[in-house]
């Protein structure tokens, strides 16, 4: 399977690249969902973490407090540490099963974290590209968070030209949402020749 892994910093717009894919039949296995799933109530990953963090970490309905997990991760580095030691295995393995059961020429795998882990095999890097001030706006806007919560998230990524290092491919997202479109169709496009070539190299 040719797996195209879909990365960039908060608020860069990778969900909007992701949906033009899914708009192609492309299936994007998505590694924030799964990192829900893996931490929902009722899960082994949810037990462990209360366990850890104690009952404040939970809201009233059982499910878990991402706001206040958050503020605990990114003010304390062993906790994010211990965290991440916890739900990438999860993670991994359920990407893993859901890239090989993914029907279609390719898949997109879409990960915040995609470099920063260095645990996924993917044929290409695809990197939504966006200026920080840019992705500090967004990201606040979006998610009606506090603008320093965004900083210390943007803090803990790869810094953007780091990132841009590791790049195949870049969309640029700052200019209209139709320029960013007409860049993911012609990957597309690029994507289906290349997962045809790696399939007759088999």
């Amino acid at each position: 399977m040719f797996v195209v892994g879909l990365t960039g910093g908060i608020g860069s717009g990778k969900t909007t690249v992701s949906q033009r894919f899914e708009h192609h039949g492309i299936v994007v296995v998505d590694a924030d969902t799964i990192a829900r799933e893996v931490v929902a109530p009722g899960s082994e990953g949810l037990k462990k973490i209360t366990a850890h963090f104690g009952p404040q970490i939970l809201l009233a309905n059982g499910s878990l407090d991402r706001q206040a997990l958050r503020k605990i991760i990114f003010s304390n580095e062993s906790e994010r540490r211990w965290l991440e030691s916890l739900t990438h295995p999860l993670i991994r393995t359920e990407i893993e099963a859901r890239i090989q059961a993914a029907p279609g020429p390719y898949t997109i795998l879409s990960a915040p974290l995609l470099l920063e882990s260095g645990h996924y095999n993917v044929n290409r890097v695809l990197i939504v590209d966006l200026p920080v001030v840019e992705q500090i706006t967004r990201a606040s806007a979006r998610d009606n968070a506090d603008r320093r919560m965004i900083e210390k998230i943007i803090a803990s990524q790869l810094p953007r030209t780091e990132r841009l290092k590791h790049a195949d491919d870049i969309v640029d997202n700052a200019g209209s949402l139709e320029q960013t479109l007409y860049q993911v169709d012609a990957l597309h496009l690029r994507y289906l020749q290349l997962a045809d070539i790696t399939l007759n190299d088999l």
